[in-house]
């Protein structure tokens, strides 16, 4: 995370990239909501995955690899499930009408499965995954990456994507249980924020594929392979999780797979999907949210190793943190505030630090 970066008001992050996305052709309303969910990913601390992306977003909207008048349309095929065509645009405007289909769909049902095709990036896994937390529902959210950094276990060629999945679970007086977790050792989002400080990488996080060493220089990372979490299991986990939200709904998998960091023209056609299951289906609400409550409470109190100061629990500092930056501001690399200042002057807005 960059937590020695330089301080700014989150207000002043989503209103710059509304100012940002408006400048590029999206109309007022979509502006703002794409500002409201990346700003979100940096207050939950996906630094990788918030305003950071704004100058390659920008990009390719201004190459035309993004639609950004896209006509976002709605399929429902059955009484659960749906799919969503975004019609190339932003991808966080997708996942929003994803997540509001699959809510409202779990209500009437009790549980939805809602695919996507023809979106894009669109930031941070965990904060579509939460969505479904007020409405008292378990998230469930998938989608292919939109790069291939990872080979299929053994192999030396870049198959597959870091592919993350999201799961929220709803808890009463605890904070919700939010796991966001790429099937990667690292997301490729943390490798290019290494690479733009110039910061050497960790022995782990990728292999050359000519000899198998081990890469630490994120600037020749585009020669490199990611490492899966787990071995073969995460390889498998990521072959899994491309096939339910690209090949099943339509959209880009394996070799068809654009490469959105060295692309900007083309069409990436991500494909994601989306579950939620409605709690109440299966125990009272105040039931489940007070065992959820006990079961994380003897999992923090239970012995630790030599060595840990503390057990952590996945979502436990999400709160905290989202508390803190907005109350203190969300640190963003110095090194990405002096390219939201060219970005600013080239799209002749205020600057980030002027706001």
């Amino acid at each position: 995370m960059a937590e020695d970066g330089v301080r700014i008001a989150a207000p002043a992050i989503s209103a710059f990239i509304a100012d940002a996305m408006a400048a590029v052709g999206l109309p007022p309303a979509d502006a703002a909501k794409v500002a409201e969910l990346m700003t979100e990913a940096d207050l939950v601390g996906a630094d990788a995955h918030g305003i950071f992306r704004l100058p390659q977003y920008v990009r390719r909207i201004k190459a035309g690899g993004v639609n950004p008048r896209a006509d976002i349309t709605v399929e429902k095929t059955a009484p659960a499930t749906a799919m969503v065509d975004g019609d190339n645009g932003m991808g966080h405007l997708v996942m929003q009408r994803v997540a509001d289909t699959a809510i409202g769909l779990a209500k009437d049902n009790g549980v939805a499965w809602v695919g996507a095709r023809w979106s894009n990036h669109s930031g941070a896994a965990g904060v579509y995954a939460a969505m479904t937390l007020p409405h008292d529902m378990i998230g469930i959210y998938g989608v292919v990456a939109n790069a291939n950094h990872m080979p299929p276990w053994g192999g030396a060629e870049n198959l597959l994507s870091t592919n993350p999945i999201a799961i929220s679970v709803p808890a009463g007086e605890e904070p919700p249980v939010v796991l966001d977790i790429a099937t990667s050792v690292v997301s490729y989002g943390t490798v290019k924020a290494h690479k733009l400080q110039g910061k050497p990488m960790p022995e782990g996080w990728m292999i050359d594929a000519r000899d198998g060493k081990p890469v630490t220089d994120a600037a020749k990372s585009e020669h490199g392979l990611l490492l899966p979490i787990g071995g073969h299991k995460g390889s498998g986990l990521a072959l899994v999780i491309g096939l339910l939200a690209g090949t099943l709904n339509g959209a880009a998998f394996g070799r068809e797979v654009v490469d959105f960091n060295a692309d900007d023209e083309s069409t990436c056609n991500t494909g994601h999907f989306m579950i939620a299951l409605d709690v109440k289906r299966f125990l009272l609400i105040e039931m489940f949210k007070a065992e959820i409550d006990r079961q994380l409470r003897d999992l923090r109190s239970s012995p630790t190793l030599p060595g840990v100061d503390r057990i952590r629990l996945p979502g436990e500092q999400r709160v905290a943190r989202h508390a803190e930056r907005a109350r203190d501001g969300v640190p963003v690399f110095p090194e990405v505030v002096a390219q939201l200042d060219k970005l600013a002057g080239e799209l002749k807005i205020k600057p980030l630090r002027g706001r």
